[in-house]
């Protein structure tokens, strides 16, 4: 076997451990090994590659990663866990830039080259400089930088639909005549397209994007890898961008909208809760009185949400669950698809607290048992178990799949205050009869609740 044979080998090696990484990361109790296992085939392909010819400068890329292991490890120690999801949206854009750079590089380099890779280069650009500043706007949106709500304006479907149309037109201009006006334009246009795509989408919608932009940046690496002819990038690239589509598609159901609603929505703009109001008030309840209650419970559900991360409280919420069951209750904990701001971010707070695994139920799993659960504990979380979802057709949530908190016999909503929801949107759970309001920081308010008990 040749040079180029054993890196072929080395790349094939890599792809399965890539499949077997993303097939673990499906369950949480090998989501870890997962993890590991995807990144020993992305070290093995990168040290494959330094193997080729074509490398010529090989302090320039250590440089590189010298530098990119400095930044990447003071951000996963620095990093708090309500700041992963605008880290993981930044992340997106990275690897869409990275692309687009990969992309352009190869214009100026060789730029006579065939149709085939020139679509590829097309692609590339267009993808990358999409998921770029598109990633990099919902970065801003979940970091607080700007506002969490839909920017719109009239005409603004209109202007994306021009733009889009003006990118396939130039993209034609490129491919057939090679030009370099051409895909400047594809460039700064591309750019443009990911702000004003991402602009009129906030609130609960912010989860479904992470995804589809993820999804983006896997679609963009794996046109790079056809511009360098590098298989293990294609590889990897399409498993990203597929599962990245797949997961978007399961979180569109799980919020019982479609896609083309999510893009195009504009959901949380107005504010508020559907045209039916919200009657009744929001009773409150001391953690004296809320002790009593936890502590006559047999079946206790934790439903956690964002405000959970926000106030770091995954850990004395552990420390409440194993009291209760020395107690004698039995505590799950219901995890909704949508609930905080990516995908999976509660399962990775609660994991990182180490909570087992089969404490942790799914939204299906879950409600069919709900109507016997003594107390429902809502830590930070809104949309998810809004019942507005099931009786309010005027709302804007209607239709969409929730945790039916409101079934159980009790339920204590931990809020900092009687604002709405990330989206905008009353909660009608909050006003309801057997629903009472422990307000304050959540995990305060969870660690007063073990001094009960243990007093």
């Amino acid at each position: 076997m040749d040079e180029k044979q054993y890196i072929d080998l080395a790349y094939i090696v890599a792809s399965i451990l890539f499949i077997f990484g993303i097939k673990m990361l499906g369950k949480a109790e090998t989501a870890r090994k997962g993890n590991l296992l995807s990144s020993v085939g992305m070290l093995l392909a990168m040290v494959a590659t330094l193997f080729y010819k074509e490398v010529i400068d090989y302090k320039l890329l250590i440089a590189g990663v010298a530098v990119g292991t400095i930044i990447g490890w003071i951000w996963a120690v620095k990093v708090k866990m309500t700041g992963m999801p605008e880290l993981v949206a930044l992340f997106n854009g990275f690897g869409g830039l990275a692309s687009l750079l990969v992309g352009w590089a190869e214009f100026e380099f060789h730029k006579n080259t065939d149709t085939v890779t020139l679509f590829a280069i097309y692609s590339t650009i267009l993808i990358g400089g999409i998921t770029f500043t598109g990633s990099f706007i919902a970065y801003l949106k979940l970091a607080g930088k700007m506002s969490g709500r839909p920017t719109l304006f009239p005409g603004q479907k209109a202007i994306n639909a021009v733009i889009f149309l003006i990118l396939l037109g130039l993209g034609g201009v490129y491919i057939f005549q090679n030009s370099a006006w051409s895909l400047y334009a594809i460039i700064a246009l591309s750019l443009l397209l990911g702000v004003m795509g991402v602009l009129p989408i906030g609130g609960g919608d912010m989860p479904v994007i992470i995804a589809f932009l993820n999804s983006f940046s896997g679609l963009a690496g794996a046109a790079a890898g056809f511009v360098i002819l590098n298989k293990v990038l294609i590889v990897a690239g399409c498993l990203v961008g597929t599962s990245g589509i797949i997961l978007t598609i399961i979180m569109c159901k799980a919020m019982n909208r479609t896609f083309g609603n999510v893009l195009f929505g504009g959901f949380g703009a107005a504010g508020g809760g559907g045209s039916k109001g919200v009657e009744g008030e929001m009773k409150g309840v001391s953690v004296e009185d809320a002790y009593y209650v936890l502590e006559a419970a047999q079946n206790v559900v934790f439903i956690p949400g964002y405000g959970m991360a926000v106030a770091q409280a995954q850990h004395v919420v552990k420390e409440l669950a194993v009291m209760l069951e020395k107690n004698g209750a039995e505590v799950r904990f219901a995890i909704h698809p949508v609930a905080g701001r990516m995908p999976g971010h509660m399962n990775v707070l609660l994991a990182e607290a180490d909570v087992p695994y089969e404490q942790l139920c799914e939204m299906d799993a879950i409600n069919p048992m709900m109507n016997q659960v003594d107390v429902a504990m809502v830590i930070g979380a809104n949309d998810v178990v809004n019942p507005a979802a099931a009786d309010d057709p005027s709302s804007p949530i209607y239709g969409m799949p929730i945790i039916k908190a409101y079934e159980a016999r009790t339920v204590f909503a931990l809020k900092r205050g009687k604002g709405s929801g990330f989206s905008g949107l009353e909660n009608a759970l909050f006003f309801r009869e057997n629903c009472r309001m422990i307000y304050g920081d959540a995990k305060e308010t969870i660690s007063a609740l073990i001094a009960q008990f243990k007093s």
